[in-house]
């Protein structure tokens, strides 16, 4: 198991020192392309440093869930390419800073982008993509799109070309506000396709990221319990240090769950990784809501209305895990469970 280099949170440190956090729409552009600059890619998942990937994004997520969910995408696009197409290049020239790229593959009903033609990898996209985070700084994007079979393709793709128009549609939640994930529509865009048919989503780092995902999640919430824990030392309260207490608990088992993780996807990187990684996002979405509710009730309403941070990340995640799909992941664990034949013994 590896650990975050040491020169990885000083360089993070300075890097952000002068940025006001909580970042917003205007300010998150900036660090985000920094954070691209000085962090262009991260250890590959599988690779013998998961953890220490992990761990970074966590640090990230510490500091401002808004900048790791642009750079996390970032960081996945890189792990995608390397996977499915290591020669692949989507350059366009008219951008002279580090890209910054993104993932666009989340689906929803009625709007999924198409093949308009097609040219052997070379095709152009129409259509209409949701929950498009970044779309208005991100220089490059991965999408999901479908041919006239239906089949499932992932394509790669500038953002700043003719044919990419970022629309004011379908973000109006103040949690998360900063990334404004809107829509964006396609008219002829032009894209290159990345590996095969179905790959993005039968690749063994399709899991890999997923689990990258409560990572992120999981370093706000370490954050914010230790905002409860400075609360608990200012003040004997023995209600505090319960809330303090259970925060603990469900915190230290999602850790050991996602360090489980980490060294089952090292040992074998190209076994299946569902189950570890179903596991780790339910064991930190379930750790996400205890801590939420221990800092609720700890530590009352002042930090919530008085400390922006707070104020912030508590709106923030909860948002943000939703990209958990909840009793549906619980049931999709239960099935590899099964299938795996676990009896959890110790």
């Amino acid at each position: 198991m590896s650990d975050l280099p040491a020169h990885w949170q000083a360089e993070l440190d300075a890097l952000l020192v002068s940025e006001p956090m909580p970042l917003d729409t205007t300010t998150l552009a900036g660090a985000t392309a920094r954070l691209a600059a000085a962090f262009p890619v991260l250890p590959m998942p599988g690779a013998g440093n998961t953890l220490a990937r992990w761990q970074f994004l966590a640090e990230v997520a510490a500091r401002d869930l808004a900048l790791v969910k642009i750079y996390e995408a970032h960081a996945d696009a890189r792990a995608i390419l390397a996977e499915l197409a290591p020669a692949a290049r989507c350059e366009a020239p008219s951008l002279a800073r580090q890209p910054v790229w993104a993932v666009w593959a989340a689906r929803s009903p009625g709007n999924e982008l198409s093949f308009a033609s097609r040219d052997g990898k070379a095709v152009k996209l129409a259509g209409t993509k949701a929950w498009c985070s970044g779309a208005r700084f991100v220089t490059h994007a991965l999408v999901t799109c479908v041919d006239a079979d239906g089949s499932d393709w992932l394509a790669a793709l500038p953002v700043d070309q003719p044919g990419v128009t970022v629309s004011e549609r379908g973000w109006e939640a103040v949690g998360m506000e900063a990334t404004q994930s809107v829509e964006v529509d396609f008219a002829d865009a032009h894209a290159t396709l990345v590996g095969d048919p179905g790959a993005y989503v039968r690749r063994p780092g399709f899991w890999h990221g997923g689990a990258g995902i409560a990572a992120c999640w999981y370093g706000a919430a370490s954050a914010l319990a230790a905002r409860l824990r400075d609360a608990a030392q200012r003040r004997d309260n023995p209600y505090l240090r319960a809330h303090q207490g259970a925060a603990d608990v469900a915190l230290v088992a999602a850790r050991a769950c996602l360090r489980e993780c980490a060294a089952a996807i090292d040992g074998a990187p190209r076994a299946d990784a569902t189950r570890h990684a179903l596991r780790a996002r339910c064991a930190v979405e379930s750790a996400v809501d205890s801590t939420l509710r221990a800092c609720a009730r700890g530590m009352g309403a002042a930090p919530l209305c008085r400390d922006r941070w707070v104020a912030r990340v508590s709106a923030d995640l909860p948002v943000f895990v939703r990209q958990s799909h909840a009793e549906a992941d619980l049931a999709a664990l239960a099935g590899a469970v099964l299938e795996s034949g676990e009896d959890w013994r110790l």
